[in-house]
């Protein structure tokens, strides 16, 4: 089974408007998740963020401080593994990625106003390419929506 790898690049709204968005629809076609951040810190900040991040809805997640980490929807770490089985593997904040194979979806969300990480998305595209994987690529539009441009 090959693995489809999304790139999807911020320009108007950040991560923590956009990445809810994405979960919520992931959970709707019962997808399990993991996200990985690129430190424990950016873990705990996005831990406390899905909890509150609407006014009538919330996201159903947890952490390795939680416990329970196989029965998590969506599970947060800012290491490389997948103790819930997930379907789907976010990585934000320049996450250093693991191995895909197993993954239905990987999803890259990337800063693109930090030239670093557009350099290092540029990169991860074209290593995702050379290891066949199915590749397209999303930009953020002004209203925070995406347009597919790969």
């Amino acid at each position: 089974m090959s693995v489809d790898v999304v790139f999807y690049h911020l320009l108007h709204k950040p991560l923590e408007a956009a990445l809810p968005q994405l979960l919520l629809k992931c959970l709707d076609r019962d997808c399990k998740v993991v996200v990985q951040t690129g430190s424990q810190e950016r873990c705990d900040a996005l831990d406390a963020h899905l909890w509150t991040f609407s006014d009538d809805s919330f996201l159903p997640h947890g952490t390795k401080a939680d416990g329970h980490a196989e029965f998590q929807p969506i599970y947060l770490t800012c290491e490389d593994d997948n103790p819930n089985q997930a379907d789907v593997r976010f990585l934000v904040d320049r996450a250093v990625r693991p191995p895909l194979h197993g993954y239905q979806r990987a999803i890259y969300m990337f800063d693109g106003r930090d030239e670093e990480a557009v350099a290092e998305a540029r990169q991860n595209w074209k290593s995702a390419k050379s290891e066949g994987f199915n590749v397209t690529y999303w930009q953020q539009t002004e209203n925070g929506g995406w347009d597919q441009k790969a």
